[in-house]
């Protein structure tokens, strides 16, 4: 049997975490114990972040997660303060909302520019610090990194390329004890919906359509938190990801005929 992974006084890492779901991630990870290095490029939000948790082992630290050289930096600083790092969080994350052919290449490019390759640059940053401490890797994906997600392919393309990085990180290492969860969860009530962007690389206009209810940010991160305990290597969570993740391989036609209904249903609400 695999021995849980202990969490007081532990260093864990989040990228995003200024954001709903990135806050939520600190606030368990500390209802565990763990000291929290809180990483972000908005600084004010970072800011009020600090102010929220008033946690005596918090490091909050600008960084972003395109920049190879932010990412470096922040981990050294992590070490300095605490000596290692025992998990990262990659829950850094921007989306889009636009069909292929109504969508800029160079959207998809930032897409994957802060999705796929900012946990590149995090983990490759990381690395060292998480083998020296047999540590865990998280990358926070999606339905969308399994599945299909119409008007999303830019965001299904990043979180698809992190599963097949994250995995093969996973079958490179699994001698060296380090641990990688892939997190799937549903549609998660954050303000991530509110800067979507549109195909020009501009806001994207009309309400976003969900399926099933949407999640709770502290409900996923104390699934994640959970996870991380056992050492999972995947995790779905809610209703809709886990019928998602059934419907995709027993019936894949009839999952991408769904996925066409909703995009007009979604298309049609902001027209």
């Amino acid at each position: 049997m695999t021995r849980a992974r202990e969490l007081d006084s532990r260093v864990v890492v989040v990228t995003g975490a200024a954001g709903g779901l990135g806050r939520a991630l600190c606030a368990a990870f500390a209802a565990r114990g763990a000291r929290i290095a809180a990483l972000d490029v908005a600084g004010q939000a970072l800011e009020d972040l600090r102010q929220q948790l008033a946690l005596p082992e918090m490091l909050t630290l600008h960084c972003d997660v395109t920049d190879d050289g932010d990412c470096r930096a922040a981990i050294a600083a992590i070490v300095q303060r605490w000596g290692g790092v025992d998990v990262l969080v990659n829950n850094a994350g921007i989306s889009h909302r636009s069909r292929f052919g109504e969508t800029e290449p160079a959207v998809i490019r930032q897409v994957m520019a802060v999705n796929f390759l900012g946990s590149v640059s995090a983990t490759h940053a990381a690395l060292p610090a998480l083998l020296e401490r047999r540590g865990t890797v998280v990358a926070i994906s999606s339905v969308a990194g399994f599945a299909p997600l119409a008007a999303r392919s830019g965001y299904a393309a990043s979180k698809h390329a992190l599963h097949g990085l994250f995995e093969t990180l996973r079958a490179e290492y699994s001698g060296r004890g380090l641990d990688v969860l892939l997190v799937c969860p549903g549609f998660i009530a954050t303000a991530i919906a509110a800067a979507h962007l549109g195909g020009d690389g501009g806001s994207a206009q009309g309400p976003r359509t969900v399926v099933g209810d949407a999640l709770a940010p502290e409900f996923v991160a104390r699934r994640v938190v959970a996870a991380v305990e056992r050492r999972q290597r995947l995790l779905l969570v809610g209703r809709v990801a886990w019928l998602a993740w059934l419907v995709s391989r027993l019936a894949p036609r009839w999952y991408e005929r769904a996925m066409v209904r909703r995009l007009r249903a979604e298309m049609n609400a902001g027209s």
